[in-house]
């Protein structure tokens, strides 16, 4: 199943957190990619850029299985693969999603259109339970619509509650909309 990202770097957990209202936030970071990036095969770009989240200050708490997931929508591209991060940072919403994007930039993305294939993709999922609207869209605004976003998330966070929606994150796993194929990797 999933695990404390003890696979990817025994330290990758440091002292270093968001704190809100002196807890500790979650901050979910999706992943994906569905073509080669510049150093390679999906799988080695996302291990590879959860490695320079640690080297900036964000690490890995929990990562979710890595899952393979048909286009959304539904289109001939090659099938992503996706997986969810609950991360620990001192970074405020809008600089960790500016640093998402620039990581991507460094892999080789040039974000052109929505939907379109992409060697990866950094989505800052939610920060806390803080909603924000314009700019850093939080929670993200899709995130309630993609199995490929919520399985993966179920498996770190199962007792999440949507911050806008009020629901949990089972009931927004029953209400998908049908059609999207999603299937945990083998490892």
């Amino acid at each position: 199943m999933l695990n404390n990202c003890s696979m990817i770097d025994p330290d990758i957990r440091t002292s270093s957190t968001a704190v809100q209202y002196g807890a500790i936030t979650m901050v979910l970071i999706g992943l994906g990619a569905n073509t080669p990036s510049t150093i390679g095969p999906p799988i080695k770009t996302l291990m590879a850029a959860i490695g320079l989240m640690k080297k900036a200050g964000i690490s890995c708490a929990q990562q979710s299985n890595w899952y393979e997931s048909a286009p959304v929508p539904i289109s001939d591209q090659a099938w992503f693969l996706n997986g969810v991060l609950q991360v620990e940072t001192d970074k405020q919403p809008e600089t960790l999603l500016q640093y998402l994007h620039d990581l991507e930039r460094a892999f080789g993305r040039d974000r052109r259109m929505r939907n379109e294939p992409r060697p990866i993709d950094l989505d800052l999922l939610a920060f806390g339970s803080r909603v924000i609207q314009g700019g850093c869209n939080l929670p993200h605004p899709r995130m309630h619509e993609r199995a490929f976003v919520l399985l993966p998330l179920r498996e770190i966070a199962p007792n999440w509650l949507h911050p806008l929606l009020q629901k949990t994150i089972t009931e927004l796993i029953a209400e998908l909309p049908k059609g999207q194929e999603t299937r945990v990797m083998e490892r």
